[in-house]
């Protein structure tokens, strides 16, 4: 269960990431929720995934998940780069996340 919470706490970072571009592009109320929210939820559900993951284990999946997720976002919705080299990169983070479940 720890596992799919800190999956969760991933997904819900790029949320957070997301609605601070939203802010960035526009200062609503709306932007704003979904900022805290996904933030909010992000923190409490990777403090949950600590109580069985070891903590610098659990910090570089969500981060890694953080990192895959926001790029992959950026390049969907907001245009960015999909240049091979930064493919690359992103399919090397999957990896060492992998990487870590299967060690840790």
């Amino acid at each position: 269960m720890t596992w799919i919470s800190l999956i969760f706490a991933g997904l819900f970072e790029v949320v957070g990431v997301t609605g601070m571009s939203m802010v960035n592009r526009e200062r609503t109320v709306r932007s704003y929720l979904i900022l805290v929210a996904g933030f909010g939820l992000s923190f409490a559900l990777l403090s949950y995934a600590m109580t069985g993951i070891a903590m610098g284990t659990a910090y570089a999946v969500w981060t890694g998940i953080g990192t895959v997720g926001s790029t992959v976002v950026g390049m969907f919705l907001y245009g960015e780069s999909k240049d091979r080299m930064r493919l690359f990169c992103i399919a090397l983070i999957v990896c060492s996340v992998i990487g870590l479940k299967l060690l840790g």
